[in-house]
């Protein structure tokens, strides 16, 4: 796999940057790991020229790669400090999980489609990116790696799943879309104690569904 990056691509990204920032994205934190990290390496060669347009974009096993603005908005609820332990669920192109690596946390990160799971470790390596990858079913978690300070599910999903909760951190924060399979609304829940949360309410998206034990 051949990654070129070149002061039209570096372009590409600092006019999505200033896109997002429009769209109402403030962390420098995150516009900055967006302003970095190719994108352009996650999709397909035949999609190259809409790599920095904010939509998302189909990829294997009828996947998306999720819009730009998306994985932006999801990051800033996240609230992501270096060093912090996050999980995420649904790896997907590997998109995601490059920014959040890019923002100097831990990453373990999570998917059920074997095509995916391999091609998303294989850009990770050509990007030197050392992120921690399973193939499995996400509903379970990675109880080994447990607890984590945050935990963000990048699929629709009916309600958060019980063993999810149970591995983030008491302070911690997970993202979420909830909802059907049409649409999702972005759910930040924070854990208060061990079995209080508090939950808010950050718009509607739509997400692929996500699967359980089909691994």
């Amino acid at each position: 796999m051949k990654m070129i990056d070149n002061y039209r691509t570096q372009g590409s990204r600092k006019q999505l940057v200033g896109t997002l920032k429009a769209k109402g994205i403030t962390d420098n934190t995150v516009l900055d790991a967006v302003g970095k990290i190719p994108r352009h390496c996650f999709v397909s060669p035949s999609l190259k020229e809409h790599a920095y347009t904010d939509r998302a974009l189909p990829i294997a096993c009828r996947q998306t790669i999720s819009q730009p603005y998306t994985v932006a908005k999801q990051t800033e609820l996240l609230e992501v400090k270096p060093n912090l332990r996050i999980l995420e669920i649904g790896t997907g192109s590997g998109y995601q999980s490059a920014i959040l690596k890019q923002m100097n946390a831990y990453v373990y990160t999570i998917e059920r489609q074997r095509d995916l799971y391999e091609n998303a470790k294989k850009i990770f390596q050509t990007l030197s990116l050392s992120i921690a990858c399973s193939y499995g079913d996400g509903y379970k978690g990675w109880n080994e790696f447990a607890p984590f300070d945050r935990i963000l599910i990048t699929c629709g999903c009916l309600e958060v799943p019980n063993e999810l909760l149970n591995q983030l951190k008491v302070g911690g924060i997970l993202v979420a879309p909830v909802g059907d399979n049409e649409i999702q609304e972005m759910i930040k829940i924070v854990k208060k104690t061990p079995d209080e949360y508090t939950k808010t309410h950050h718009g509607s998206f739509k997400f692929v569904p996500m699967l359980q034990n089909e691994v």
